[in-house]
């Protein structure tokens, strides 16, 4: 199974509640933080909502 390297590349200033409890979630609090989870569906629809604030990454 793969695994994501999710980095936070914005501020999560200006975004939505829900916007920033999924950053919560994810366990990203800072700008340029990076964190790695495995791919599955629950992180992926995490990352749709949060798609302009984070940057992913595939690693094997």
């Amino acid at each position: 199974m793969a695994t994501l390297k999710i980095t936070q590349i914005k501020s999560r200033i200006g975004a939505s509640t829900q916007q920033c409890k999924n950053l919560d979630a994810l366990g990203l609090r800072k700008i340029n933080q990076t964190v790695e989870h495995s791919d599955s569906v629950i992180i992926k629809g995490m990352l749709e909502r949060v798609k302009h604030l984070v940057k992913v990454e595939e690693v094997k």
